[in-house]
Order: structure tokens, then sequence, then C-alpha cells
């Protein structure tokens, strides 16, 4: 039986050195770093449900890539956090014979993830973060895609 992971803890707590954002230049970087352990928090909810979720910003993804490249720290962040690696399935480079859902299918998963990690009353940076931050191509989700997301999950229950 694989033990339970406080993916949130360990989330809160993982230091982001220099070398994360050596190709992420935007700023304010405390924002694009919010936003990284938000993702990291949504990627927790999804790998225990076994989904795979989508990357809402281009920054993020940035910061991502840099943590990544820091293989000892985030091959001992992944085990910490979820008990398993996570990793990188950019579009269309995921796992040979997987089914690979469309971006939006995997970014309205991103959106219910985020409603089973987020605080009370924290908001969500991920959704517009690109165009806060001026990252070019801005990626993001449009906010009334979130909310048709968020009110189809609480119809549904």
């Amino acid at each position: 039986m694989r033990r339970r992971h406080d993916s949130t803890a360990v989330v809160d707590a993982l230091e982001l050195p220099e070398a994360v954002f050596k190709t992420c230049p935007w700023q304010p970087r405390e924002l694009v770093a919010e936003g990284l352990r938000q993702w990291l928090r949504c990627a927790g909810a999804a790998l225990r449900d076994g989904q795979v979720i989508g990357m809402p910003s281009h920054a993020v993804d940035e910061a991502w890539h840099g943590l990544i490249l820091c293989t000892a720290r985030y091959a001992a962040f992944c085990d910490a956090a979820y008990g398993r690696f996570l990793h990188h399935h950019p579009e269309g480079g995921g796992p040979a014979g997987a089914h690979h859902d469309p971006m939006a299918q995997k970014l309205a998963r991103t959106v219910i993830a985020w409603a089973r990690v987020a605080r009370p009353d924290e908001a969500c940076v991920l959704w517009d973060l690109d165009a806060v931050v001026g990252a070019e191509p801005a990626w993001g989700i449009p906010a009334d895609r979130v909310l048709a997301v968020e009110d189809h999950v609480r119809s549904t229950g």
C-alpha cells in the first residue's frame, strides 16, 4: 500500500534556487514562484486521482523546467511530495501508447484540481499569470472558462 503524502506541506517548504528561474525572466518572481507552488499542489491532487493536468502558464512552465533541471532537488521533492516522480509530458510528448487528451481537457482538470487544493479564500494566480507578468506567448485560462468548469463541478457534485 502506498503511503499518503502531504504534498501541500512539501510544496510550501520547497526551496527554489536561482537556477529555477534561469529561463524564466518574468517579474515579480515571487508571483511566478506562487504560481509554480499552486501548480505543484494541483499536480499532487491530480496524481492521487491518476490524472494528467494541463499547464496554464508559460511563465510557470519555464520555472517548472528550471526546477526539473535541478535533478537531485526535483527527484527528492517528488518523492517527498508525491511518493513518485512527477513526469513532464509536453504537448504531444507523453508516454508511447498513452491516450493524449486535448489540452482544453487537461486544463479543465487543472481547474478541478485547484478546487481541491485551494486554501480558504486563496485566489488562484495561474489563470492569468502570464498576462500579469507579460509572458509571451501568454497562455492562461479565460475567467469564463474557469467559472464554467467550477459551475459544472458544483452541479455534478
